[in-house]
């Protein structure tokens, strides 16, 4: 696989193309892996979206930046990225996890960004790491309304059906897959008196009950 075309995406042509490698690369594949990588990045990215929200949101509290920053850094936004990217398209994984689909798993694409990140800075430090993290998130940081409300999805839905005294959804596990360290969840959201069932998936069941929230609240809050 052409990797020229994935670091034109990402802004960054290394300099040590073996940290591409290995950032590209899960466990289930062999040694060396992702997961110090992925360790790394995860840091670099925290501290670049924080700085990044304080500046620009210089009205924020505290607690309204720590929310933004988690909706950005979740799973399902690295997932996003991961998309954008083609990301499932380099990823070297062992038979195993080719053949259960482990190229499409949110939670495999969105490591493998967070070690891209890791090995970005390892290659070519700080601000080269910052670039690159910018560039990804710069139309999700543009898009972000600082009027709007930063609580997270599960509040943020049953708040709105109170206010209108409807009753409180409920979350059912719909399935899981994956093996036990890297299980995904898929999770419905049920409000059946307003003709509602959405679903989410994530790599715990906190965080698809969190997407399908998401998604029951943009079905009917808008």
């Amino acid at each position: 696989m052409d990797r020229k075309r994935l670091q034109e995406a990402i802004g960054h042509p290394f300099r040590r193309p073996e940290l591409l490698t290995r950032a590209l690369t899960h466990r289930s594949y062999g040694s060396p892996h992702n997961e110090r990588l992925e360790f790394l990045g995860d840091s670099v990215l925290n501290c670049v979206i924080a700085a990044e929200l304080f500046h620009r949101f210089p009205s924020l509290r505290e607690g309204e930046l720590s929310r933004l920053r988690a909706n950005l850094v979740r799973e399902p936004t690295l997932h996003q990225i991961a998309q954008g990217l083609a990301l499932g398209e380099f990823l070297r994984l062992g038979e195993g996890e080719l053949k259960s689909g482990g190229y499409t798993r949110p939670s495999i694409l969105a490591d493998a960004v967070e070690a891209i990140f890791g090995a970005v800075f390892l290659d070519s430090g700080f601000e080269a790491a910052q670039g690159v993290v910018l560039r990804l998130y710069r139309p999700l940081i543009d898009a972000i309304d600082p009027r709007a409300s930063a609580k997270d999805p599960k509040t943020q839905l049953q708040e709105f059906l109170q206010a209108r005294k409807q009753p409180l959804p409920r979350y059912n596990v719909v399935s899981t897959q994956g093996a036990a360290h890297s299980q995904t969840f898929e999770v419905e959201c049920l409000i059946p008196e307003l003709a509602v069932r959405t679903t989410g998936t994530g790599s715990s069941r906190r965080l698809a009950e969190q997407e399908a929230a998401r998604a029951a609240y943009e079905q009917i809050g808008h």
